[in-house]
């Protein structure tokens, strides 16, 4: 939801510290390695029960990954590597958050309760799978009420006030199912209206494969010897 209605105002709003970035040498790969490095220390001091100091480090986390996509475009190196990099990089940064909270929740509450960011990172995972899917089908996923902005912005409310945060997962929880929904709908509206996407990627892939296979087959006669 904020990803769809603010983007533009927080682009414009890092771009400068993205151009002073790119100036220095730092690189859109390095945010995202040092954002990673930041949700592990994040991971174990929530896991850990020091949940201000996750708080802190959560918050860090999140501006390298906020940075990177503005020194890329600074510096003019988007790439699909880079954005294939950044999005694995956010899943795994998902998974150590909320596996923190598993573990402090059982630490502290119940082994049964710490089921419950598992439950929330499962849904967020199918949120992501939505996306790619549709995207790779030529179709769009974006959208719903709780997308990853929306699920940090919760979680840090949940390890600043620790005695809400459980409540929190369930509206995690269900808000997260409700986005999965409504994804689901969006594209299967969106194949109903071009049922031959797929097919005709298949039918691309086949055909690449079949000049790959005649080009091969092409080099291999060209180096068999001469009869003569």
């Amino acid at each position: 939801m904020f990803d769809g209605h603010f983007r533009v105002q927080v682009e414009r709003a890092v771009k400068p510290m993205g151009e002073s970035l790119r100036k220095v040498g730092v690189t859109p790969d390095v945010l995202t390695v040092a954002g990673l490095l930041l949700a592990v220390a994040a991971g174990i001091s929530v896991g850990a029960g020091a949940l201000r100091l996750g708080l802190l480090l959560v918050i860090l986390a999140a501006l390298p990954d906020l940075l990177d996509g503005a020194v890329a475009k600074a510096g003019n190196t988007a790439s699909q590597r880079g954005a294939f990099f950044d999005s694995v990089i956010d899943r795994v940064t998902d998974a150590l958050l909320l596996g923190g909270v598993a573990w402090y929740l059982a630490s502290n509450d119940s082994a049964h309760m710490s089921i419950l960011p598992f439950a929330v990172m499962a849904v967020s995972a199918t949120i992501s799978y939505e996306r790619a899917k549709a995207e790779s089908l030529g179709l769009q996923a974006k959208g719903g009420l709780m997308e990853r902005a929306e699920r940090i912005i919760l979680l840090c409310l949940g390890l600043l006030f620790d005695n809400l945060l459980v409540p929190i997962l369930w509206i995690m929880l269900v808000l997260t199912s409700i986005t999965a929904v409504q994804r689901f709908i969006k594209v299967w509206k969106q194949a109903a209206v071009a049922p031959a996407t797929e097919v005709k990627i298949e039918e691309r892939l086949a055909r690449r494969e079949t000049k790959h296979a005649v080009r091969q087959e092409r080099r291999h006669s060209n180096r068999r010897p001469s009869s003569r």
